[in-house]
């Protein structure tokens, strides 16, 4: 057998390749969007997929099942547990409905869904047992139920998806889920999940790409909850200080439930000429994403631009400052070369960001403007000021600038209402990064916006003074 990781660290996401190299067959364990990768790696190992699953409609990002049955032919299977309400849409009609105990078998592999609800009610883990070593399980892929040192999150229902107070049946169908499935399994099995460090799936992932049922027996915080059989005790502490949900969680997991569009082999990105981009700017056809570093940007960047710094989060903070949903205007990337900007390309396409209409390599010979700023030193004597801090909500609860609001970055495009209406928005990040990227949404939507030099960072060190908690 065959079992290959593929980890995209920009959304800390895993997703799984299991062959049968007697057979030549393949599965692949939810995949997103962009598949050119997962098909290299089959080629390599003389693989064809034949098969392509996902544990549960994900929301943050967009699956890319469909894709690999377009692509390949490969067989489509979903889950068909949960209920009407989470069940998947037309999208889906060729593909195979799970239940719990049904099977896929892959050569001499075969994977075994067990309903595992909780993060999701339709949620499924895989039992895949290796038939040419062993007649028992010997993995577990778990997609967003159980992590290295955490559980999925039950709340994203409420957050992503319209639902009111599903987070609170959601965390009872953990503990049971735990109880029932996971604990009942021998130390041995190893566990695979679908995130690492850094998602918002849960509260406190681990980095290690796997563990094991013991492991997470012994040391994981929720394991004294379950050997205690103190259910409301696990409740409770599930259910507080998880991370801020962004909003185009919502997007994600509507789309996914339908179907999400299929790319194809896509063409070549083309690169677009000085003059080429400043005609669609000046007519407002189209928007600039400025990939630089936010210093470089503060020496200035083109009118409405958004700053994505760069392909490694892309996907990220694209959906930060892009919605599909509202926004039809093409995007043209600031790139070194097309390899660069196709790059990019691949991790927007993740978050359902289609747009992208070419790349230029350089802004000489485009009008440019400098951002605002505000010294750190230049707050106290400011009138009608509004503080807004753009970081998670864990951070603004650990210290933050006296008097400032709250609004995390992931949130703040769809939220304009809860900024203030009158006087100058200045926002603040931790260092600076996430704040140039949400003030240049703020700035494209027509907030009066000033960005913080240096950010909460730099006003600590500029001004001494103790921040505030909550």
């Amino acid at each position: 057998m065959l079992l290959e990781r593929i980890y995209d660290e920009d959304l800390a996401q895993a997703s799984y390749v299991i062959g049968c190299q007697a057979t030549g067959e393949a599965i692949v364990i939810d995949p997103r969007r962009d598949v050119d990768e997962y098909m290299r790696l089959a080629d390599k190992h003389g693989l064809r997929i034949a098969h392509v699953t996902e544990t549960h409609i994900h929301a943050d990002y967009l699956s890319g099942t469909r894709e690999f049955a377009a692509r390949t032919g490969a067989r489509m299977h979903v889950s068909d547990e949960g209920g009407p309400d989470w069940t998947y849409g037309t999208g889906f009609d060729d593909a195979d409905r799970m239940h719990d105990g049904d099977e896929i078998v892959v050569g001499n592999v075969t994977l075994r869904a067990v309903h595992t609800p909780g993060h999701t009610p339709e949620h499924l883990s895989f039992l895949v047992t290796d038939g040419a070593q062993a007649q028992e399980p010997g993995f577990m892929l778990t997609g967003d139920f159980v992590f290295v040192g955490d559980v999925g999150r039950p709340d994203l229902l409420d957050e992503a998806a319209g639902g009111v107070d599903t987070r609170f049946e959601g965390a009872h169908q953990l503990f049971a889920s735990l109880r029932d499935r996971f604990l009942t399994l021998p130390d041995y099995v190893q566990v695979l999940p679908a995130h690492g460090a850094g998602s918002v799936c849960g509260k406190s992932l681990g980095a290690i790409a796997a563990t094991t049922v013991g492991y997470e027996r012994a040391f994981s915080w929720w394991a004294p909850y379950l050997a205690a059989d103190d259910e409301q005790g696990f409740v409770d502490e599930l259910l507080s200080g998880q991370p801020d949900a962004h909003a185009y969680f919502a997007r994600m997991k509507s789309q996914n439930r339908t179907g999400p569009a299929v790319l194809h082999p896509r063409a070549p990105l083309p690169e677009r000429s000085t003059a080429e981009v400043q005609h669609l700017l000046e007519r407002d056809l189209a928007i600039l994403v400025d990939t630089r570093d936010r210093r470089q940007v503060h020496d200035g960047t083109v009118v409405g631009s958004l700053n994505i710094p760069g392909a490694a989060k892309a996907a990220t903070y694209g959906a930060w400052v892009y919605d599909p949903e509202a926004e039809h205007r093409p995007l043209v990337l600031l790139a070194d070369d097309r390899e660069e900007a196709e790059r990019m390309r691949d991790h927007l396409v993740r978050v359902g960001i289609d747009a992208v209409d070419g790349f230029i390599r350089s802004l000489d010979g485009l009008e440019l403007v400098q951002p605002r700023l505000l010294q750190p030193e230049e707050l106290d004597g400011l009138a009608d000021v509004n503080l807004v801090d753009v970081r998670g909500s864990s951070e603004h609860a650990d210290g933050h600038i006296p008097g400032s609001a709250h609004l995390s970055g992931g949130r703040a495009l769809w939220h304009l209402d809860e900024l203030p209406a009158d006087g100058t928005v200045v926002t603040y990040c931790q260092s600076g990064v996430r704040n140039s990227v949400v003030a240049s949404a703020l700035r494209r939507a027509g907030v009066d916006v000033v960005e913080l030099d240096g950010s909460y960072l730099g006003w600590l060190q500029t001004t001494g003074r103790e921040p505030a908690t909550s």
